[in-house]
């Protein structure tokens, strides 16, 4: 299907989402990592020189929008597809118009497959000797991890880009722009109230279909202004207990967070229930206990995760009101847990290390050897079990060369890392143990061969 006549059939009943999408860069609302002047996408856009690439992000965040803006700033044919409705046959039949607009029109095709993630690998499979001859250029777009769900064949021929979820400033830039354009409401010459364009903006979450489809909803039957009421009605949600620049929403979550992290239980159920009551959707609080659970909690009780995702679990299947009890059993244990930051800080300073050095590359003994030419080639050999050890622990290296000796793991005195951190000290010394061994060992047999040399008797003279 053509993306133009995808994009403007029926425009007239179209939802307002839909009517308002961009035409041009310039239009574009968010995205400014990506889309900013003289950011890389934004250059390769008016370059014309766009290869396949991933847009990755959650809903409502641009992903369509971008590729009908990039099929407005291009001289490529643009084709759209979706993962949902269409399957390998219509792959092959866009591939044959694809050869015939370059062979006789020199012009490219831009293929968009909208949810990549739905197809399995091996359909995925179907795109890729077409994007290795240049046949076409793939623009897929997903709200789930590419890592994970798109084909690793295809993913090293494409470019990831990251969407993320819209800003409340930029929601409200949308939301005045729909009550101005004649595609929009602009004909209705409508007022958005502050409190309830404060409270959408919150709640739409960054997602702008969202945002712009609640609006329209609100606005049917409006004559000259649209209420706060009109808007939670629409949304089917009732206004937070925070002031109109959600700044206090802010502040709340800051003060749930911080009574966490101040091991107070009082004070978080206290600021999870002005929360609650406030309407607040109970998932976003569960998902800043997860996260809490392993950034602030961490190893000092590594069950305070398991915790958290039971949480997770019970209010999906209980839901409110009862899931304030779930909620409540989640955040008394976060908040008395012992705390650590440990593995949050490991991981941010192996990925530090990792953007300064680069790909290093692995250790021969430690690389996989599925063949006999990699084995006679030196992969895996040298590698040494733990479980044939003493105390299970191997004295090896499995650093890259330059990294020989470098921590990023450093567990507390607190919680359940004690004993982590006593259990690696253990190890420590049964290496240091097995080094100062090997030692023993080779200088033993350098005395040996020193010895076995002097015994040797001197050759005789010859008469």
């Amino acid at each position: 299907m053509d993306l133009f006549k995808h994009a403007t059939q029926n425009d007239a009943d179209a939802p307002l989402a839909e009517r308002l999408r961009p035409r041009s860069l310039d239009e574009m609302v968010g995205q400014r990592h990506l889309l900013g002047e003289g950011k890389v996408l934004r250059r390769l856009i008016e370059a014309d020189q766009l290869a396949s690439v991933i847009f990755w992000g959650p809903p409502g965040t641009g992903k369509t929008t971008l590729a009908q803006v990039i099929a407005n700033s291009t001289r490529s044919r643009f084709v759209f597809f979706s993962a949902v409705l269409q399957g390998v046959k219509e792959v092959r039949e866009i591939v044959a118009q694809a050869r015939e607009e370059k062979a006789y029109h020199c012009r490219k095709t831009l293929l968009f497959v909208d949810e990549i993630h739905r197809f399995n690998k091996a359909q995925q499979d179907a795109f890729l000797p077409y994007v290795e001859r240049g046949d076409i250029i793939l623009i897929g777009a997903t709200t789930e991890n590419p890592s994970f769900e798109v084909n690793s064949a295809l993913l090293s021929r494409s470019r990831v880009f990251v969407l993320n979820r819209l800003e409340p400033e930029e929601i409200k830039v949308l939301l005045e722009r729909a009550l101005t354009d004649p595609r929009g409401l602009g004909q209705r010459h409508l007022g958005l109230a502050a409190e309830a364009e404060e409270f959408l903006c919150v709640q739409a979450d960054g997602d702008a279909r969202i945002a712009l489809n609640t609006l329209e909803v609100a606005a049917a039957g409006a004559e000259n202004e649209i209420s706060l009421e009109r808007v939670q009605e629409a949304l089917q949600k009732k206004a937070l207990l925070y002031d109109k620049g959600a700044e206090e929403h802010y502040n709340v979550i800051s003060a749930f967070i911080k009574s966490l992290r101040g091991s107070d239980p009082d004070g978080a159920l206290y600021w999870l229930a002005r929360m609650l009551e406030a309407g607040e959707d109970p998932l976003f609080i569960v998902r800043r206990m997860v996260i809490f659970a392993s950034e602030d909690v961490g190893n000092a009780d590594p069950r305070a995760l398991q915790i958290a995702l039971a949480v997770q679990q019970a209010v999906h299947f209980v839901g409110l009101p009862e899931a304030r009890i779930n909620l409540a059993q989640g955040v008394t244990y976060l908040a008395t847990a012992p705390k650590s930051n440990a593995s949050y800080l490991g991981i941010d300073q192996a990925l530090a290390e990792v953007r300064k050095s680069g790909a290093l590359p692995v250790p021969l003994h430690i690389r996989n050897a599925p063949t006999r030419l990699m084995k006679e080639l030196g992969y895996h050999q040298g590698y040494q079990y733990a479980h044939d050890f003493a105390g299970g622990v191997a004295d090896q290296q499995h650093l890259p060369d330059r990294l020989r000796g470098k921590i990023f793991y450093r567990p507390t005195e607190r919680g359940y890392e004690k004993t982590i951190s006593e259990r690696m000290a253990y190890y420590r010394e049964l290496r240091n143990g097995a080094k100062r061994q090997g030692k023993d060992k080779a200088r033993e047999a350098e005395g040996q061969e020193q010895k076995a040399e002097k015994d040797v008797p001197p050759p005789a003279e010859k008469s």
